[in-house]
């Protein structure tokens, strides 16, 4: 018996949309040359499907043209310090403020040049941009004089590069930072146009203090009803389930709790629709489970020493149950770098080490929404409890039931 073909073609359109809404969700930028060539012709030939659906759940406007496809997302937890941009090398090291500041500074002088330009005249803008009296009141200054200010610049054009922002038509950036030589580029102006996320202009938004001014960038309208007040609060929790690992109820308002708990069902299949997550529902929360393993910015387990310094911590925190503090924590790594130690690299089993190792380990555990840092060190959350260990079973040759591993004394 064979398939009509009807359904096979349905079947095979399903599995396009699927793809190019992930791809949209990891990549909001997908550009038409380049390594995600791919996903971007998937994503334009279902536009207007997308459009919608983005649209109506969780408020991001798309906006596809003839050479990028931009997903312009919002997050639904903007105070979330979780989830930095990061450099665009192997390291992938977040950003700091002095990158986000220049970031800023690079793309308002971008904005106003001309198609083409060099690092260095680029670099000269910058300067003199950040020579306003507010940012040196803001503690913030630039000479890109020393070495570490030229290091931070050329992270911040590497990181327009892989967005597509700039081209780079001869030299490298690490010419530049030695002092010897220049980087020139070509600047991609309708790319550049739509790279800002928001729904109202920085100049529109009056706000002094820094997160006042976020909320402003991104403000709903006025909402002078109850189908818009129920809207945005199924926008929010939808992009919270999009993009957050797990979304616990007791970070919820009344009003988002009550509405959660009478359209679970709808969120979550609408979601699945979109992505094929799988809602995993609990007490405590409720986690979109990727079977797929690859949408994400944050992984866990992971290869290295790093990873797996992170997984014996969760291990160690979800066994403890309660608040543990940093001290701990490091006498616990120095516990395992004698037991582990033959697996990690050479940096970790230096004295010393333990309290980077620890820094690396809560940062991820935090981003993931396993743990929660407080003055005294770090609390474990409910979905920690994935990663506790059983007690061991040892299944011998020949024998019907398991034993249960003797307890050292």
């Amino acid at each position: 018996m064979t398939t009509p073909l009807g359904e096979v073609l349905d079947s095979r359109r399903a599995a396009e949309f699927q793809k190019a809404a992930r791809a949209l969700l990891k990549e909001p930028l997908l550009l038409a040359h380049g390594p995600h060539a791919d996903e971007y012709r998937l994503a334009r030939q279902h536009a207007a499907e997308l459009r919608d659906w983005f649209d109506r759940n969780v408020g991001w406007s798309l906006r596809v043209d003839a050479e990028a496809a931009r997903l312009r997302k919002t997050p639904g937890a903007p105070a979330d310090p979780t989830h930095p941009a990061r450099e665009a090398s192997r390291a992938q090291a977040p950003f700091t403020r002095r990158r986000y500041v220049l970031l800023c500074l690079a793309l308002a002088a971008l904005e106003r040049g001309e198609a083409q330009i060099a690092l260095g005249r680029l670099a000269g803008q910058v300067v003199l941009d950040a020579a306003d009296p507010q940012l040196a009141a803001a503690g913030v200054q630039f000479t890109l004089e020393r070495r570490d200010e030229r290091l931070d610049l050329a992270a911040v054009v590497r990181l327009l590069l892989r967005y597509g922002v700039l081209r780079r038509v001869a030299g490298d950036e690490d010419a530049y930072v030695s002092g010897a030589g220049d980087v020139l580029y070509d600047v991609e102006r309708r790319v550049l146009a739509g790279l800002l996320a928001a729904r109202h202009g920085p100049s529109t938004v009056a706000a002094e203090d820094a997160g006042d001014r976020l909320a402003g960038l991104i403000a709903e309208s006025a909402l002078d009803s109850d189908e818009l007040r129920f809207r945005a609060i199924r926008q929010t929790l939808t992009r919270r389930l999009l993009d957050d690992p797990v979304l616990y109820y007791d970070e919820l308002t009344d009003e988002e709790l009550a509405y959660l708990t009478r359209q679970r069902g709808f969120i979550a299949a609408r979601i699945s629709e979109l992505t094929g997550l799988v809602a995993e529902v609990r007490a405590e929360g409720i986690a979109m489970v990727d079977p797929l393993d690859d949408l994400t910015d944050v992984r866990m387990p992971e290869q290295g020493t790093h990873g797996h310094v992170t997984l014996l911590l969760a291990e160690h925190l979800a066994a403890t149950g309660g608040e543990v503090g940093r001290d701990e924590l490091e006498r616990r790594v120095r516990e395992l770098a004698a037991e582990h130690g033959g697996f990690w690299s050479k940096s970790a089993k230096q004295p010393g080490a333990e309290a980077e190792l620890v820094e690396q380990a809560l940062t991820k555990l935090t981003a993931l929404g396993l743990v929660t840092r407080t003055p005294g060190g770090v609390a474990p959350r409910p979905a920690l409890a994935r990663y506790a260990v059983g007690e061991t079973v040892v299944i011998e040759p020949g024998a019907r039931t398991p034993q249960r591993k003797a307890q050292a004394s």
